[in-house]
């Protein structure tokens, strides 16, 4: 039917031009953004599943720095650990050099005197050995802890060892001295006990960093799969989008001149009042 008032063919062709209209708008964002979803208008329930894998990826970002800051502490109290191990054995040394019964007085002072540098240098290794607040050889905390999971409910401890002069590891006392025959003969057991013990403390301090540092590799490769699992979700496949959107330009031309001609149509009605 021929008509002024309706013109059914311009409607469709317009309706066709809207929809590829449509489609090239959603082609480009992708393009510009490039990403399929990059808003809950695009696709709701895929928006919402890709903010809640996000947010644990944020969540494993502060795993990440809290078992970061953690090793680091360990790592103090291991240089300390060593160092103090490399101090006693220098101890023993002159604890052995002043049991020398053949030694006069002069001679086994000057030791003494190297020995007490040594003793005192302990402790303020020990004092020093702090990190983010944190000393782990001092006595002062017991352990420290970190996060283990992005939502906060599992964490990852590591013990202290207190390696201060006098405790239960570094027997020596603070006033140890090598000034007698009789102290220095004594002493030189009494440094080779603390020196195994010391040993013995930086191996339990190095099995807690390697806990810390199994469990930094497994987050970050956690952090990795939800990084690339929110990927698959929402980036945009651009060779598919390039293809779709020459695909949409045609169409958006093809639906221009549909619509021109079906414009034309009530034009033909003039003939017929001619």
């Amino acid at each position: 039917m021929l008509s002024v008032n309706t013109n059914t063919g311009a409607m469709i062709a317009l309706q066709y031009l809207n929809e590829t209209e449509a489609q090239m708008a959603k082609t480009q964002n992708a393009i510009n953004t490039g990403m399929k979803v990059a808003s809950a208008k695009d696709d709701g329930a895929t928006y919402a599943i890709a903010q809640n894998m996000r947010g644990d990826i944020a969540g494993y970002s502060a795993v990440t720095d809290s078992i970061n800051r953690g090793m680091s502490v360990i790592d103090v109290a291991m240089s300390a650990g060593q160092s103090i191990s490399d101090l006693l054995i220098e101890m023993k040394q002159k604890a052995l050099a002043a049991s020398d019964t053949s030694l006069d007085s002069t001679s086994r002072q000057a030791i003494n005197q190297d020995f007490i540098a040594l003793r005192d240098q302990i402790a303020t290794i020990v004092k020093n050995a702090v990190f983010n607040n944190f000393n782990l050889v001092d006595g002062s905390t017991a352990q420290i802890t970190a996060l283990a999971s992005a939502d906060g409910t599992r964490r990852i401890t590591a013990s202290a060892e207190n390696l201060s002069l006098s405790g239960s590891i570094v027997t020596m006392s603070t006033g140890a001295s090598v000034s007698t025959l009789a102290s220095a003969s004594v002493m030189v057991a009494t440094i080779q006990t603390s020196l195994t013990n010391v040993n013995s403390a930086l191996a339990k301090l190095s099995s807690d960093s390697k806990k810390f540092s199994v469990q930094l590799s497994f987050t970050q490769k956690l952090s990795d799969s939800l990084t690339s699992g929110v990927g698959n979700l929402v980036d945009a496949n651009m060779a598919t989008e390039s293809a779709l959107l020459q695909s949409l330009q045609v169409k958006q031309q093809l639906g221009v001149q549909a619509l021109s001609i079906a414009n034309q149509a009530p034009q033909y009605i003039l003939s017929l009042f001619r």
